[in-house]
């Protein structure tokens, strides 16, 4: 009985500290006022990495271009897809998209990161835009970002994406990237997004040289916001008036969580075995819970209830922020998407361990602390 309540104590403590680390991001990284458009507003590049993208590059692109910026160039790289997207991207050349064609990967680059790096020296606009091909954006979004970053004085800003596609095994079982992001935030290592961030194409040329110092990191976007820190960069939650949302298949979130997982929470043994130990507390409640049903019923059990509700309560909190719908769904299914993030990170670590993480179907090779660049 004693261990029991020990135990309890402690995943009590962890999902606390869950809700108070949540409860911090969502008041730190939300845009708290209107900002009034620049006069003298800067040109925009808004630079799209593209690698086998048929599905979805039609209505990023059609979004992209309904944009209310007027200082804006479209600029995509087709990075060697195998499929038509080449060919798709070429026919909206009447609408003023840009298309630069694929090169051969250098050593020692990922090839995400030498896309960006292509995309960000092809660029001509003051500030650059980098979004993924799943990400969609309103007319206005691109004009608040600007007015945001000039207003606030930063250097760099990134948006963690909403979900308005409830009801979708992609949304309700999707892996906690985002979540992870919020909750694990501290001063050396800001939360970001990959699905649409910003930098001053100056201080990203001119500083850091382009990506060459983050062209092994599985989160590039990541890296630099921890070079630059938390006075020159800032990371927001989207509203649904800001209009930053994002479509993912469930098999490439999976893919995704594999690949950024371990390198997110730590890659040294320490770090991953209490990362791992805190996965397995959270899903002990639920095992506690189904131990109900082949004994009796006692405190073991009455506790793991009391704390499985908490944790669906917690995860109830970010889906209400971040999803347009269905978020007391996706809270009801927390202890399900918990034990799919347990088993994520197990598939994570042992692919590092046997250099079987990929990228868009190319290896990232034994680039296991990809995160944990030098700051200066």
């Amino acid at each position: 009985m004693i261990i029991t309540f020990a135990v309890g104590g402690v995943i009590a403590a962890l999902l606390v500290g869950l809700l108070w680390r949540l409860i911090i991001a969502f008041r730190r990284f939300r845009i708290k006022k209107t900002y009034t458009p620049a006069l003298n507003a800067p040109s925009v590049s808004v630079c799209i990495p593209a690698r086998n993208e048929m599905r979805v590059m039609t209505e990023c692109l059609e979004r992209v271009l309904a944009s209310d910026y007027e200082k804006m160039e479209i600029v995509v790289f087709d990075d060697s897809s195998t499929d038509d997207t080449s060919v798709l991207v070429r026919s909206f050349a009447h609408a003023g998209v840009r298309f630069v064609p694929g090169v051969k990967l250098p050593e020692g680059w990922l090839g995400k990161n030498y896309a960006l790096e292509i995309l960000a020296r092809e660029a001509s606009g003051s500030i650059v835009v980098f979004m993924d091909v799943d990400t969609f954006i309103q007319p206005t979004t691109i004009s608040q970002l600007v007015s945001y970053m000039l207003s606030e004085n930063v250097d760099m800003a990134s948006v963690i994406p909403r979900r308005d596609d409830a009801y979708r095994v992609s949304v309700l079982f999707g892996h906690l990237r985002y979540f992870w992001e919020l909750v694990l935030s501290r001063f050396k290592a800001p939360a970001a997004s990959s699905a649409l961030w910003m930098i001053k194409r100056d201080v990203l040329l001119q500083e850091f040289n382009g990506f060459e110092r983050v062209k092994a990191s599985v989160a590039p976007e990541s890296a630099l916001a921890q070079l630059l820190g938390t006075v020159r960069y800032h990371c927001l939650v989207a509203s649904a008036k800001l209009g930053v949302a994002y479509e993912k298949k469930w098999h490439s979130q999976l893919e995704t969580g594999r690949r950024l997982l371990l390198p997110k929470v730590d890659t040294r043994w320490f770090g991953s075995w209490l990362a791992f130990a805190g996965l397995l507390m959270l899903n002990l409640p639920t095992f506690g819970v189904i131990s109900g049903v082949f004994v009796e019923w006692a405190a073991l059990q009455s506790i793991s209830l009391t704390l499985l509700v908490l944790g669906m309560a917690i995860y109830g909190l970010y889906t209400f922020k971040l999803w347009g719908k269905g978020w007391w769904l996706g809270a009801l299914l927390w202890p399900v998407v918990i034990f799919q993030e347990l088993l994520i990170f197990i598939s994570s670590a042992s692919g590092y361990a046997r250099h079987t993480i990929t990228w868009k179907g190319r290896p990232v090779a034994s680039i296991v602390r990809a995160d944990k660049i030098e700051l200066g």
